[in-house]
């Protein structure tokens, strides 16, 4: 699919009083939409926002976040969107490197006030720079495990690349809703939202709960355990495909979830790579499958290389892009895999290997064998200091409330080797696992090494 003007211009050609944007109180039609945006493109312009000028975007996900969104591209702008849990230290010591012009916050948080604050404001007629795909349009933060976050910039080319290959894979018909379930600072909620624009479908916005925002949606993108909920709930469902990430998919919740009809899918991505590369229905087996539409890979000394036209132009610091790229043109992730019958396997991060007695520990390799108990919703691995062995691994669990997590340490004996055994067996905090997208390692591990001080 190529568009001529922006997407959201373009289905209103097509499809004008079809249904776009629903929200909790209202549904926008294709017109409607355009008529909102321009209108708020235009109060941005009369508030100073020019083409090419960096945006901070503070807000959660709700109606007026995805409209803000669509009326800053149109005005050219390159969008930066904040997580409002944000440390304050954190942002001002991101800020600096970002060149930014102005900030909408739509919080009742201190994120970027050093900024000139933009406000909703809508303005007679409209504002629009012109269609270009090759405009840098977005900066997202990567969840990188050291060192400050950097901001990988797409175009949006590049995101609309990312949405055509995994509609590819996923069917996804005008007709057809996608919750928007994930947080637009993060690349996978992203990734909704482009597929929404490159489809011409429609996209929901809620900010009930789960199960209620989820009514009348076919399509969504979870982590495991909020699906596990759903099954189990036993409460109908509109359901037909599930986008499944952010921890290892026990084979009991695929089949589970096909018995009632929904089809679920699995991949690998990346912030760099505007969110999924690879991707398979989820139907058993650890790999990741192959390489979609757009997508390239190779295995350097074990280490996944990747190329794509999803790729993001570069990090942005101090108003100037730094290439992603190795002298080769590929960008090396970091990330352990092998190719084993044509499928990608991620082995795991690099960087998340630890050595305990002289024994290498990978913690995806081990979160792999405890997952497959049944009462285990996901489960992570991470090290903690030890004067005898250097480092022993901990198992932090997501499981059914009522199990003992002794007996989960007495059915491992039989499912690991002996350096393999976790030393402690700790409940993952409810802080860490409601936020929608994959848990932070680093945090896990600061979180550990507190509370077993």
């Amino acid at each position: 699919m190529s568009f001529s003007t922006w997407p959201w211009r373009d289905w209103r050609e097509q499809r004008g009083v079809a249904s776009a944007l629903r929200l909790d109180n209202e549904t926008l039609h294709w017109t409607q939409l355009c008529e909102r945006i321009d209108a708020l493109a235009a109060g941005f312009q009369a508030q100073g926002v020019r083409d090419g000028d960096g945006v901070a975007l503070c807000a959660r996900n709700r109606g007026e976040t995805v409209l803000a969104w669509l009326a800053l591209l149109q005005c050219g702008a390159r969008v930066l969107p904040l997580n409002p849990r944000l440390p304050t230290s954190l942002i001002n010591a991101l800020l600096p490197g970002l060149t930014l012009r102005h900030v909408l916050n739509l919080e009742n948080s201190e994120i970027a006030d050093s900024l000139p604050r933009l406000t909703l404001r809508e303005s007679p007629g409209y504002h629009d720079v012109g269609w270009r795909p090759e405009r840098l349009a977005s900066m997202t933060l990567t969840s990188g495990s050291t060192g400050l976050p950097k901001a990988a910039v797409h175009t949006c080319a590049a995101h609309l690349a990312s949405a055509q290959g995994v509609l590819s894979l996923i069917p996804f018909s005008p007709d057809e809703c996608w919750l928007l379930s994930l947080p637009l600072f993060h690349v996978s909620g992203q990734g909704i939202f482009w597929r929404w624009l490159y489809s011409g479908a429609q996209m929901a916005v809620s900010e009930r709960p789960l199960a209620q925002a989820l009514h009348g949606c076919t399509h969504a993108s979870l982590v495991p355990t909020q699906l596990w909920r759903l099954l189990n709930d036993e409460q109908p469902l509109s359901l037909k495909a599930v986008l499944l990430g952010g921890a290892a998919i026990p084979a009991d919740l695929t089949k589970q979830a096909s018995a009632m009809g929904i089809r679920t899918f699995c991949g690998y991505g990346l912030t760099e790579f505007a969110s999924t590369v690879c991707a398979r229905e989820a139907n058993g087996g650890d790999d990741v499958g192959t390489p979609l539409a757009g997508r390239e890979l190779k295995l350097v000394k074990g280490e996944v290389w990747l190329r794509a036209q999803s790729m993001a132009s570069g990090y942005w610091r101090d108003g100037a892009l730094v290439p992603l790229v190795n002298a080769e043109g590929w960008f090396a992730t970091r990330d352990r895999g092998e190719i084993r019958d044509g499928k990608l396997y991620i082995v795991g991060r690099m960087d998340n290997l630890f050595f305990s007695g002289g024994e290498g520990i990978q913690p995806e390799a081990v979160e792999r064998v405890i997952v497959a108990h049944p009462a285990v919703s996901q489960v992570f691995i991470v090290p903690v200091d030890d004067p005898e062995f250097g480092q022993r691994p901990v198992a932090v669990v997501d499981s059914e409330s009522d199990v003992d997590l002794s007996v989960l340490a007495s059915w491992a004996k039989d499912q690991l080797a002996g350096f393999q055994q976790p030393c402690h067996w700790l409940r993952l905090p409810e802080t860490m696992k409601n936020s929608g997208i994959k848990v932070s390692r680093h945090q896990l591990r600061e979180w550990v090494a507190q509370k077993l001080k």
